[in-house]
């Protein structure tokens, strides 16, 4: 069930423009971002400078709090078509001793596999194809944006298009998804955070012509001859990258002939798969240290990039644009001031640099070259894992900044910013995960008998946003209107562990607060409209329930 907003404004507020938001990119970022908007009734133009879908792959796969994300889309069913669950990632040495071995489950925390191989083409087709079911999306190709003026009320952009004729759109915000090489991130002149971690990389993307198992699916080849990694990459494809040596020059790894001589040890030859591409690249390890200046905020690549190691750089994105989604629609809306949307850089970038910085030390793991070095880490590194079987994945980083229920030191509250966790529960509707019977946005959870305190103001500030109040009952509970039974558990677990009668969740699923006692929901609303900006002049109650759509 994908969310939709309950506060789209009238058609008075606002100045007049060609859309809401205009998005600049149509990568998954970018798409992913216009699909949530327009979820949420807002009008949304995607720029992109490619006339046509790029059809070569370039990230390779998501994880399970990722797959949660993208269902938010309205994906959900469909991302089998595009996906494989993985087994699991190894580190071997050039021995073969097993130095790092993750087992991922067919069913994580988050109610999704804890990771999934991915045909990137694939995902985007599937993104585009819910993008041109709903009508607040429109996706221009062969645009190339060359200009960004900001105004008190609005955004101009002008992009020429391939014969070089200019044109130009308006809109509320501006948001870049533009990539690596941003412009939107050009133009905001922000200072960049570099690490100055590199490496250069042969890939090679092949289609097997017969199925072929893997075990475990992804492979770290630690051997200082030639690091190499080897990685599902979706349905019937497959992704090999060999480390550039010293010494090696780029040009002479950056053939067809040497990728297939670097593959035939792996069984991989032209009469077992084609080759779809084979190219050196660079790996960088940098971050914007601003996400928004006035009206244009970045996102994706455009913000940040990493080393492959961990398989966040694509998630990360996603993550990005869930934050920003909501936000934005609040600020479109009247709900919360314009000052909500300094939280995104705020929430995203801390969890951003720790997902830079895992990479980067995995790499410096993974990157070395002389057998001495290679030796000490190996040794190093299988005995600190004697005796101990597969790990399981970590945990989806917390937020510990931003909009959350802090205590009266200025920290937040546990579980406050954890990413909640998703089971199976039963409703009116029958049986499904929490998302999907539930319902997408900001939901108020509730034990059983749990008094909540909430006044007629309180509870119209939650139906202004659209919020699900659920109370939670046993798994073998009889259903009623805004109840439903927690068939696997998961959630009363979680409620007892944090001691809460009570929780708050945002619609990117992670907690706002958590409460018990008498009046526990309340205290959370309460909270929530104040770090939220909603009760500042120009949003009141009365400018709340104005603005709530019918």
């Amino acid at each position: 069930m994908p969310e939709t907003s309950p506060h789209k404004p009238p058609a008075s507020a606002g100045p007049e423009t060609d859309a809401d938001v205009i998005v600049v990119g149509d990568g998954p970022v970018g798409a992913t971002l216009g699909v949530l908007l327009a979820q949420r009734g807002r009008q949304t133009v995607i720029l992109e400078r490619r006339r046509r879908p790029y059809t070569l792959p370039r990230a390779t796969s998501f994880d399970g709090e990722t797959a949660r994300l993208l269902a938010g889309c309205g994906t959900g069913p469909d991302l089998s078509r595009v996906s494989e669950p993985a087994t699991g990632y190894q580190w071997r040495s050039a021995d073969g001793e097993i130095l790092l071995d993750v087992a991922f489950r067919a069913q994580g925390p988050y109610g999704w596999p804890d990771a999934n191989t991915m045909h990137q083409p694939a995902l985007e087709e599937l993104l585009a194809e819910r993008a041109a079911a709903l009508p607040g999306v429109t996706v221009v190709r062969g645009r190339q944006v060359v200009g960004i003026e900001e105004r008190a009320d609005r955004v101009t952009v002008t992009a020429e298009d391939e014969v070089g004729a200019t044109h130009t759109y308006t809109a509320r915000w501006v948001v870049g998804c533009d990539g690596a090489n941003s412009f939107v991130r050009d133009h905001l002149d922000v200072p960049v955070t570099d690490l100055g971690f590199s490496y250069e990389w042969l890939l090679c993307d092949v289609k097997l012509h017969e199925p072929s198992e893997f075990v475990p699916t992804n492979i770290q080849i630690c051997d200082p001859a030639r690091p190499t990694t080897l990685v599902g990459s979706g349905p019937g494809h497959r992704r090999w990258e060999f480390m550039r040596l010293p010494g090696e020059r780029a040009a002479d790894l950056n053939r067809t002939e040497t990728a297939w001589r670097l593959l035939a040890p792996h069984g991989v030859t032209p009469d077992t798969a084609t080759l779809l591409r084979s190219t050196t690249y660079i790996f960088q390890s940098q971050w914007a240290e601003r996400w928004r200046a006035g009206r244009v905020l970045v996102a994706g690549d455009a913000a940040h990039l990493m080393p492959p190691y961990a398989g966040q750089g694509m998630c990360s994105g996603i993550r990005d644009v869930v934050n920003l989604a909501w936000k934005l629609d609040l600020v479109l809306g009247g709900i919360a001031p314009e000052s909500l949307l300094d939280t995104y850089t705020d929430e995203r970038r801390p969890q951003v640099r720790e997902s830079i910085l895992s990479s980067v030390q995995l790499g410096r793991m993974i990157c070395v070259t002389d057998p001495v070095a290679a030796a000490d880490r190996d040794a190093t590194i299988l005995a600190r894992r004697r005796g101990r079987g597969p790990a399981v994945p970590d945990l989806a980083r917390p937020l510990t900044e931003g909009l959350l229920r802090r205590g009266t030191d200025g920290s937040p509250v546990s579980p406050a910013g954890e990413t909640v966790p998703q089971g199976l529960v039963r409703g009116l509707r029958g049986t499904g995960l929490f998302d999907d019977v539930v319902g997408r946005g900001f939901v108020l959870l509730l034990t059983e008998g749990a008094d909540t305190g909430l006044d007629a103001e309180q509870s119209a500030f939650l139906t202004s946003l659209g919020t699900h109040v659920v109370t939670l009952l046993p798994g073998d509970g009889t259903p009623q209107n805004m109840s439903v039974a927690d068939v696997g558990g998961v959630y009363r677990a979680f409620l007892e562990r944090h001691g809460a009668e009570a929780v708050l969740i945002r619609p990117d699923y992670h907690v706002y607060g958590a409460a018990s006692g008498p009046g526990a929901a309340a205290v959370l609303v309460d909270d929530l409209r104040a770090g939220m900006g909603a009760g500042v002049p120009g949003h009141s109650h009365q400018a709340l329930t104005e603005r709530r759509r019918g």
